[in-house]
């Protein structure tokens, strides 16, 4: 027989346990406090907070998850063994609507990584003026190593543990690294399966057939080109004029590469895990997404010269945008980094004194909360066609993602103006704009429900 549920629930203000349908595993918050990631999130958050003399006890409610959630998940395997997943959801915070949050599948998942991009959820949200709060999920795995049926095997009994937790009024999960659109509707079916009803706005990013969202794909690629050319606006700069770097070519990356092309942008420079390509003339994007989908991955695309991935952040192109993994843009090689603008597609690709460095010798950075937003707005969208069953075109949802993402650029840029570090001049600190826009947010909901005073 397969094993009882194994769920654990800690909430932010303690060490409370609460078991569900079987036996409770305990851990403590220092798993989150001590990730490099999360004690990242502090700093960006402390930082914010002082400058813009946020309320302490707003302070104190974010500064750890409202509830974290570790469920054991076991898999009957093709060879008829049981192999035991740890799987993981952290709810950060609520305040401003439902929770909403991606799911990933990766060898790397555990809990301080998943509170961390958990509470990035909170801040992103309330910076887009979205009525949703922040989540995040995970499970410890590689996906690659699993057959099909073992992977549609672990979804499903992954979303009935956390089945308590999830909802289209409670969370909402969402792919990520290592999952995708069919993850979501294995999710989609059993989470239905056991409410006894179809309930199609449980999840995002789901196929367009039962529910999801037409331009979800590309959001999140596209809120990077977005936010790209609002950076080159107020540097005088036009996309058709620069040349690029693009640092992953997944979900992310490659939809930026294809978009950003489409704009007339010449992009010189690609890399994913195997390494990459450059090319001073531009890349043709879609001879390149035919090569990797023939060979797997760039290293050897004939049309360029072979850099690596640390070679690429360092290239002098008017602009970079890291769309791989957290950290890229570290101590090691910020004193090489030439480019003048930085657009985070990924989460946390620059680490926070790093990018205090660059900010001061006049690079632009656009944080990750604002440039790789698109993708949990179109989500948003979905959430909203899901729940009104009325569906929208493809230009209606790319037309309103711009929107947002002009609209939210625009309102960290008068920020940034109107409340300078005061120790520096004129703040040309992005990131501690885009934090203070979205705490102030916080705060004010915060206290209007009596969380704060």
């Amino acid at each position: 027989m397969i094993p009882a549920k194994l769920i654990s629930v800690q909430t932010g203000s303690g060490n409370l346990q609460k078991t569900f349908k079987g036996s409770s595993v305990t851990y403590g918050e220092d798993e989150i406090l001590k990730h490099p990631l999360y004690k990242n999130v502090l700093y960006e958050l402390e930082k914010a907070g002082k400058h813009i003399g946020i309320n302490r006890n707003v302070m104190e409610r974010l500064r750890l998850p409202r509830r974290s959630i570790r469920v054991s998940i076991p898999v009957r395997m093709d060879n008829d063994s049981v192999q035991v997943f740890n799987g993981y959801r952290v709810q950060h915070n609520h305040t401003l609507g439902p929770f909403k949050g991606g799911i990933r599948y990766h060898p790397g998942v555990n809990i301080g990584e998943v509170a961390a991009l958990a509470s990035l959820m909170t801040y992103k949200n309330s910076l887009l003026n979205l009525p949703l709060g922040g989540a995040k999920g995970g499970v410890q795995l590689d996906p690659s190593a699993l057959s099909k049926a073992e992977l549609e095997s672990l979804t499903r009994r992954f979303t009935s543990e956390l089945s308590p937790f999830i909802g289209p009024d409670k969370d909402i999960p969402a792919p990520d690294v290592g999952t995708n659109s069919e993850t979501m509707a294995w999710m989609l079916d059993t989470y239905s399966l056991e409410s006894g009803f179809s309930q199609t706005g449980v999840v995002t990013g789901k196929p367009i057939e039962i529910g999801g969202s037409k331009g979800r794909n590309s959001a999140t690629g596209l809120g990077v080109v977005y936010a790209l050319e609002k950076a080159l606006e107020v540097q005088n700069k036009d996309i058709s004029e620069v040349t690029i770097a693009v640092q992953g070519f997944g979900k992310v990356g490659l939809h930026a590469c294809v978009e950003a092309h489409a704009l007339g942008a010449r992009i010189v420079a690609v890399s994913d895990r195997s390494g990459g390509c450059f090319n001073p003339k531009g890349l043709n994007i879609t001879e390149l997404i035919h090569y990797v989908e023939e060979h797997r991955f760039i290293k050897g695309y004939p049309k360029g010269e072979d850099i690596t991935n640390e070679e690429l952040l360092t290239m002098d192109v008017d602009a970079v945008i890291p769309c791989a993994l957290d950290g890229v843009i570290n101590a090691d090689n910020m004193k090489n980094i030439k480019t003048s603008l930085i657009v985070e597609g990924a989460n946390g690709p620059t680490a926070p004194e790093v990018g205090e460095y660059l900010s001061n010798n006049g690079a632009l950075i656009v944080p990750d909360i604002l440039a790789n937003g698109g993708g949990v707005i179109v989500s948003y969208f979905e959430w909203v066609q899901d729940i009104g069953w009325l569906f929208w075109t493809e230009k209606e949802v790319r037309n309103k993602l711009k929107d947002i993402i002009y609209m939210s650029f625009d309102k960290v840029w008068k920020f940034a103006e109107d409340h300078p570090d005061k120790s520096k001049g004129k703040c040309n600190d992005l990131r501690l704009a885009a934090m203070g826009v979205s705490l102030m947010r916080l705060e004010k909901a915060m206290k209007l429900r009596g969380q704060a005073w």
